[in-house]
């Protein structure tokens, strides 16, 4: 399951284990394919916690992570940002990337 994060929850949500935060907007056709890869990752993987945030509705934590394009995907590990996936990426690679992360 992937939960909608916000500026307010977003640092708590991101605090501990293996995080993907999808940055994403409604406006955005890449965020829209790239959204149903991220929601079957999400159904396959008990190891990774999935968000995702709509940066027009939360502007401010976009602008703390300097992201200038969407779809950005932000993999964090107990609090720190570890890797920035920007664009459209299939299931097979992401999954290559979080595997760098998960025991």
């Amino acid at each position: 399951m992937v939960k909608e994060t916000t500026d307010q929850t977003f640092e708590k949500d991101t605090a501990k284990g293996v995080t993907l935060t999808d940055f994403w907007a409604t406006w955005c056709g890449p965020c829209r394919m790239q959204s149903p890869v991220v929601e079957k990752l999400a159904e396959e993987r008990n190891d990774v916690t999935f968000n995702k945030m709509d940066v027009d509705a939360n502007p401010k934590t976009p602008q703390e992570f300097g992201i200038m394009s969407i779809p950005t995907l932000v993999i964090k590990k107990d609090g720190q940002v570890v890797d920035k996936v920007i664009g459209y990426h299939s299931k097979e690679q992401l999954a290559k990337v979080l595997d760098q992360y998960t025991d």
